[in-house]
């Protein structure tokens, strides 16, 4: 892994790595260890999973973090590794554009230099903000930043995919938030969901800011996704999932039967211990 050596490095790093075609590819982590295994692994940036954070935290995603909890898991993970760590912030913990402000002034302060910040409110409320209220708390994100003097890289997920609405519909809908987040200060744009072909080329053509989309079971690889233009490539919660599912079967195998193999493939002690041991 490459370390860099202030803050604003790690931030123009993290702007530079977004190609249409070559992307940036993201195995998401949600503690140290994961943070570490991914930056061992060749990771050129740690993007945290808001889920996976809440769920190693004992809380279920969708907005029951609070910011406390969720900038100090995001200092945790900063600390653990030597290369931009970019902040899944969910909608910003807050209800107004100036508590989205103040979340992006702790991601900094934590050390970080990007962030997500998503246009579905939480839990309990109706799908996704109105476009003009989240343009709103995207200015605010980037405006902190700005007056810290850290060029923040302000990922803005779009959550259109729990619409459910037709395609045309959908892909317009998608559009429109797209160039509104870009204009109210958005340095690129996720949209969220299982992709198929013809949906990340109609993306890639009219999203004016560099694309995000997932790579995860079910969803078009990564080569596929870089022909096609993609700029950066996120795993999710996908690989947080995969863990917790080993962690479920193992305890049930042990409890039940008495055996162990589900844990076959495990990384042996010393190998882990040594990497988390060892310098960021």
């Amino acid at each position: 892994m490459t370390t860099t050596t202030t803050q604003q490095d790690r931030a123009a790093l993290l702007r530079s790595l977004h190609i249409p075609g070559t992307p940036l590819v993201l195995p998401n982590a949600w503690d140290g260890a994961s943070a570490r295994l991914a930056a061992d692994a060749g990771a050129a940036v740690i993007a945290t999973t808001s889920a996976g954070v809440a769920w190693s935290l004992g809380f279920g995603d969708g907005g029951r973090l609070d910011r406390t909890d969720a900038l100090g898991a995001v200092a945790r993970i900063v600390g653990a590794v030597g290369v931009p760590v970019t902040a899944d912030i969910e909608g910003g913990y807050g209800s107004t554009a100036e508590d989205v402000a103040e979340t992006v002034r702790g991601v900094l302060a934590a050390g970080a230099v990007g962030v997500n910040l998503e246009d579905a409110p939480g839990p309990g409320a109706d799908p996704l903000r109105p476009v003009a209220e989240q343009a709103a708390r995207i200015t605010a994100a980037r405006q902190a930043a700005d007056a810290a003097g850290v060029p923040l890289f302000v990922n803005a997920r779009i959550d259109t995919h729990r619409l459910r609405a037709a395609p045309d519909i959908w892909l317009k809908e998608t559009l429109a938030r797209a160039a509104a987040y870009a204009h109210a200060g958005a340095d690129g744009v996720f949209v969220l969901g299982a992709l198929d072909r013809a949906a990340v080329s109609a993306l890639v053509d009219g999203v004016p800011v560099p694309l995000n989309v997932q790579a995860e079971p079910g969803t078009l690889p990564v080569s596929v996704l870089a022909e096609l233009g993609v700029a950066r490539i996120s795993a999710g919660s996908s690989i947080a999932e995969a863990a917790y599912g080993l962690a479920a079967r193992g305890a049930r195998e042990l409890l039940t039967s008495g055996t162990t193999t589900a844990l076959d493939g495990k990384l042996a002690y010393r190998a882990l211990n040594s990497l988390m041991t060892g310098p960021a």
